[in-house]
C-alpha cells in the first residue's frame, strides 16, 4: 500500500502536570527533510528528534513542533520565576538610587518583565521529560501516518483506473496495426500501378517479390511490437509497485520516464492517424499519473 507524502499528525501527553503537545505536518519534496521547532529543554535532543521522524518517513519535508507548554491550560501551565523577580527588584531599587527617584514598583511593574511569568517547561536534564516527549511524538507519527496511508489508498484507486485506461489505449493500438500494415500495402501497390501506367507498361511487368519485399521492410520500419510489450511490462511493473509497503515515489517516476519514452518512440515508427490519437491520449495520462506519482512517497 502506497503513502502520500501529504498528511497531519497531532498528540498530546503531560509529564509532571505539564502539557505535552507534537504536531507534524507533511508535504511534497523530491528528498527527505524534516524541520525541527521544539523548546529550550529539547534543543539538545533534536537531532535524535530528527532521526525518529526520518525512520517514519523516507521522503517529503516534515515540519514538527514540540511544544511544553501550558497553551491548553494556561492556568496550571504557567510558573513564576521568584528567583528572576528578585533580580529585577534589586536592579531596580539599584536605578533608583542611583537617579534619586521616588517611590517602590509595584507587581504590574514587575511582572511585564520577560520570563517572569511564563509557560512551564521541562527540565532538559530530565530523562524522564525528554521519555515522554519522544512517547508523544510517537503517537504523532502514528496518527501522520494514518494519514498518509488514507490519501494513498485515494491515489491508488486513481492510479489504478488510469493504468486500466492506458491498457485499454494500448490494446486499441495493438489491433490497428494488421490494418496499417495492408493500408501501407495496397497504397504501395497503386504508387507502382500508377508509375507503370504512366510509363506505358501494364501490371504484368511488376515484380510482385519485389513489391513484398518493400512492403515487409516497410512493415519491419514500423513495427512496434517490442515497444508494446515492454509497455505491458512497465504496466505490470508500475501495478505492482502499488502493492509494495516501502516507499515507491522514486521508482514509479522512473518508470513513468520509461513509458513515455517507449510511447514516444511508437509515435515516430508508426505515424498513423488514429493511432496517433491514441498516443496523444496516452501521454495526457501519462502526465495525470505523473502528477500524482509527484505525491506518493
Amino acid at each position: 500500500m502506497i503513502r502520500s507524502m501529504t498528511g497531519y499528525g497531532r498528540a498530546e501527553g503531560r509529564h509532571k502536570g505539564t502539557p505535552i503537545t507534537v504536531e507534524i505536518r507533511s508535504v511534497n519534496h523530491r528528498h527527505s527533510e524534516v524541520v525541527a521547532k521544539v523548546p529550550r529543554a529539547l534543543q539538545a535532543h533534536e537531532d535524535r528528534i530528527r532521526n525518529l521522524v526520518q525512520a517514519r518517513v523516507a521522503r517529503g519535508r516534515v515540519d514538527v513542533a514540540v511544544n511544553f507548554s501550558g497553551e491548553r491550560d494556561p492556568g496550571r501551565g504557567l510558573v513564576l520565576d521568584r528567583a528572576l523577580a528578585h533580580r529585577y527588584l534589586d536592579l531596580l531599587e539599584e536605578l533608583k538610587q542611583a537617579l534619586g527617584l521616588k517611590g517602590k514598583p509595584d507587581v504590574a511593574l514587575l511582572a511585564g518583565f520577560r520570563d517572569i511569568i511564563k509557560p512551564a517547561e521541562l527540565a532538559a536534564e530530565d530523562p524522564q521529560a525528554v521519555r515522554a516527549a519522544e512517547k508523544v511524538l510517537e503517537q504523532a507519527l502514528k496518527a501522520l501516518d494514518r494519514m498518509r496511508r488514507h490519501e494513498g489508498r485515494t491515489l491508488e484507486r486513481d492510479l489504478l483506473t488510469r493504468l486500466q485506461e492506458s491498457a485499454g489505449r494500448l490494446r486499441a493500438i495493438r489491433l490497428r496495426l494488421p490494418a496499417i500494415v495492408q493500408e501501407r500495402q495496397a497504397r504501395l501497390q497503386e504508387r507502382v500501378n500508377r508509375l507503370l501506367e504512366s510509363a506505358g507498361g501494364g501490371k504484368d511487368g511488376v515484380d510482385q517479390g519485389r513489391v513484398a519485399q518493400e512492403v515487409a521492410l516497410l512493415a519491419d520500419r514500423s513495427d512496434v511490437s517490442e515497444e508494446l510489450t515492454r509497455l505491458d511490462s512497465h504496466l505490470d511493473q508500475f501495478r505492482n509497485f502499488l502493492r509494495k509497503s516501502e516507499p515507491v515515489g522514486r521508482s514509479l517516476d522512473f518508470l513513468l520516464q520509461e513509458m513515455n519514452r517507449e510511447v514516444n518512440t511508437i509515435g515516430s515508427k508508426v505515424g498513423d492517424t488514429a493511432v496517433t490519437q491514441e498516443i496523444v491520449a496516452l501521454k495526457s495520462e501519462f502526465e495525470k499519473i505523473r502528477e500524482q506519482v509527484q505525491n506518493v512517497e
